[in-house]
């Protein structure tokens, strides 16, 4: 009996091994761990759960297949709206990235530059200490945290009711200053509430996709298959508009090469040639809009407290018009090596009544030391010919994040921010005194140091305790060695919470091990306001611990056991259900839990039951006034602003010495810092190091060739790394690109801290660079 028993299991299981091998090889959507596929041991049922993915701020769905409390197989959900069962390369794989030999399993304190392995108790019990002594010393405002747009929803929401509610310092930041923060002020300042009106239902609706700066074929590839998908279908139109040559330009109808820093330039001549032929939308914008301009020649940042507070103005159609004649297609072709032909091909599209437009950005324009004015201006495009929420008429910005909008726009774990309104609003602080149990009086009034600031505050001494959770600082921070320099000087104490070891768990005095994903409860919310929820799938190895519990375990030593007074096995539905309160209302309403657990994530506002699919729209948004028509109901007019903003150069511009321009950037295999992805054996073989990019015919000058050392140099610093000419992508004349995954060659040596002075967000994409071979 026991013979035939086994018998039968090894038959199931060789069928099983079998099937799971024939899909691995035919379905390229399900991807199976290695070790099952190759064995038999453990091969059984699998249970798949749903889930977000891991990586980017797409909010792909999918289905984890668990066996044995091993992840085991991955594939894109169909039921999700987002990617309707399609994944792209990076979450195919991603179950692998809880499987690296060297995940961090145990606390590790740094004793006299050894690291020890202690036990968590030991670990939380000196951080806390740690804590309590900087504020006792240096005060409230020397102690910090730094997380991500990787943060869950309930990990942000008790790292801001900390620090924000018990500690009362608003030194939370989160690594989204670096990618979004541009986004946020444009939202603001145009339309006085954040995040897009539109979502990725306006794919299917649009017949035209203009791409400002943003290569969506390797940042977003879900997406940017959605929009092929529609060319076949349909036949939209794809424009690329770039500084560089790649795999979007090559999959674009039309691709449009700029002079850096120039997209202002042309935007505006967008603008100007709108007026000029007739193309303004007056009805739209005379009941809709109003015109305004702001402060100009702001600065760029560079110098230490730099502190800038826009003066907006109410100006005319006529008086911004005026403005506009500097920006003719003639005019502003002379320097933005843009055709005056091409700059009014983009205008026509725009221009024409019967033709949807969907505009979608990303890094490009944030990451801009004009940002906040670069998001400005392509919602002026889109209010101009009133191309704005309506089913395909969508100016869209994307996030590069899992939850950069969910927990950080949202939750609002940014200096100024609150999870409802801003620290500097008395009723905003009274709102959020009153949720979290705290005295008003501890929501300290003052925003105090946004992402740069805060490590540059850390390199003077004003901040002198910070703890830094799911992202690598050490890898993403622009003019990098001050900041690497800041965290060894003496009376620093750094606490890094991560999955492996980083750049930035080598500075750190306590190391956290964290559960990953799915081996802890949590929800991030995507680029379209969509909410999404996870459960625990499998255990964390070792000692690790959620980001949430990490915080809560914290709050309780520090003496806050009233304000996070949770259960540990439902601490994530309690710490989501007291956070929807501060969205209570039909402007920001949030799906309830049981919801979000049913379903393959939802949007907000979300109203009687149902996602607002487009905002400001009475038509779509249940939020909006009752004959209004359009709405924009984040301003107390209800009217959407029309700004007037110019062309400034960069900071800095190649010259004599460095005589190219360096531009840093992303690739498709890998997300971010590499530190996760790198760890996935078929993604680190396919893309294995960094490399920089070069114009073929700058390479044939210098007598390089791929593969070659090359010697990049700029007035911070200089690193060596292979050439790639003609391979991926190809950089204008005299520009250069490197992606930034790669921890063995750190091209933020190299970058500038300029930044936007309204959002604060840093430009990686212009600086000036020596070119030579090694």
């Amino acid at each position: 009996m026991k013979t035939t028993t086994n018998r039968r299991e090894f038959l199931k299981k060789m069928a099983m091994v079998s099937a799971m091998t024939t899909a691995a090889t035919m379905f390229p959507g399900i991807i199976f761990a290695e070790d099952q596929v190759a064995g038999l041991e453990g091969i059984g049922d699998v249970e798949w759960k749903k889930a977000p993915c891991r990586f980017c701020g797409v909010g792909c769905g999918v289905l984890i297949g668990t066996e044995n409390g091993k992840a085991v197989a991955v594939k894109g959900d169909p039921a999700s709206s987002v990617n309707k069962g399609l994944c792209c390369v990076k979450g195919y794989h991603s179950i692998m990235a809880l499987y690296g030999k060297d995940r961090l399993k145990k606390p590790l304190i740094n004793k006299n530059g050894t690291f020890v392995e202690a036990s968590m108790e030991e670990a939380l019990d000196l951080i806390a200490s740690k804590m309590k002594s900087t504020i006792e010393e240096y005060g409230k405002d020397s102690v910090s945290i730094y997380g991500s747009g990787q943060w869950t929803i309930p990990d942000g929401y008790a790292a801001s009711k900390l620090f924000k509610g018990c500690i009362g310092t608003n030194n939370v930041e989160a690594n989204a200053r670096l990618c979004m923060s541009s986004a946020v002020t444009g939202f603001m300042t145009s339309f006085g509430i954040d995040e897009p009106m539109g979502c990725y239902d306006d794919i299917d609706h649009a017949n035209v996709f203009f791409l400002w700066g943003n290569n969506m074929a390797e940042m977003h590839p879900v997406l940017f298959s959605r929009i092929l998908d529609q060319r076949l279908k349909r036949g939209v139109k794809i424009v690329d508009f770039a500084t560089r040559t790649t795999r979007t330009s090559m999959a674009a109808d039309k691709s449009i090469l700029f002079n850096p820093q120039t997209d202002l330039a042309v935007a505006n001549a967008i603008c100007y040639e709108l007026i000029n032929k007739g193309r303004v939308n007056h009805s739209f914008v005379d009941k809709h809009c109003v015109f305004k301009k702001g402060k100009v020649d702001m600065g760029y940042g560079l110098e230490d407290n730099y502190s800038f507070k826009d003066e907006p103005e109410l100006i005319d159609l006529e008086s911004y018009k005026e403005f506009l004649e500097d920006y003719t297609p003639e005019k502003v072709s002379k320097y933005s090596g843009v055709s005056v032909k091409d700059i009014k091909y983009m205008a026509s599209y725009y221009a024409d009544p019967n033709t949807k437009v969907m505009s979608l950005w990303c890094m490009g324009p944030n990451q801009h030391t004009r940002g906040t004015w670069m998001n400005n201006l392509i919602y002026n495009i889109h209010l101009l010919t009133g191309k704005i929420s309506t089913p395909g008429n969508s100016p869209f910005s994307l996030t590069g994040q899992p939850s950069a909008c969910g927990t950080v726009r949202e939750v609002g774990t940014l200096t100024h921010k609150l999870p409802h309104g801003v620290v500097t609003n008395k009723e905003h602080r009274e709102f959020a005194a009153e949720i979290w149990g705290v005295p008003v009086e501890n929501i300290s009034p003052k925003p105090t140091y946004h992402t740069v600031e805060m490590f540059r505050a850390l390199d003077r001494g004003d901040v002198r305790f910070m703890w830094i959770q799911v992202t690598n600082p050490m890898v993403t921070m622009p003019k990098l060695k001050r900041y690497r320099d800041a965290t060894k000087k003496e009376g620093r104490f750094i606490v890094v919470s991560d999955v492996y070891p980083t750049p930035t768990t080598e500075i750190a005095d306590v190391i956290l091990p964290s559960a990953m994903w799915i081996e802890r409860e949590g929800m991030y919310g995507n680029s379209e306001r969509r909410t999404q929820h996870f459960d625990q799938m499998v255990a964390p190895p070792g000692e690790a611990m959620s980001d949430t519990w990490q915080l809560v375990e914290i709050a309780r030593r520090m003496g806050f056991e009233k304000q996070f007074n949770y259960n540990k096995e439902t601490h994530i539905e309690e710490i989501y259900n007291e956070y929807r309160k501060h969205h209570a209302g039909k402007k920001h309403n949030m799906a309830p839990y049981e919801v979000l657990r049913e379903n393959p994530g939802m949007q907000w506002p979300y109203v009687d039951g149902e996602s607002t699919k487009w905002r400001f729209n009475e038509k779509y948004d249940p939020a909006c006034k009752e004959g209004s028509g359009f709405d924009f109901y984040g301003n107390p007019d209800g009217k959407a602003i029309i700004w007037q903003r110019p062309y400034e150069p960069a900071p800095e511009v190649p010259d004599e010495e460095y005589p190219y321009w360096l531009c840093t950037g992303r690739v498709v295999e890998h997300w971010h810092t590499g530190s996760m992805t790198r760890r996935i054996p078929v993604l680190h073989q396919a893309m294995p190091h960094s490399y920089v990019e070069l114009n073929p015919a700058d390479a044939k000058r210098l007598d390089i060739v791929t593969g070659d050392l090359v010697k990049l140099t700029t007035r911070r610093g200089e690193i060596t790394i292979p050439a790639a000419i003609n391979l991926r992508g190809v950089p204008a004349p005299m520009q250069v690109f490197v992606p930034f995954f790669d921890e063995n060659m750190l091209i933020n040596d190299l970058t500038l801290d300029a930044f936007c002075p309204i959002s604060k967000q840093p430009d990686y994409k212009k600086c000036a660079v020596k070119v030579e071979k090694a």
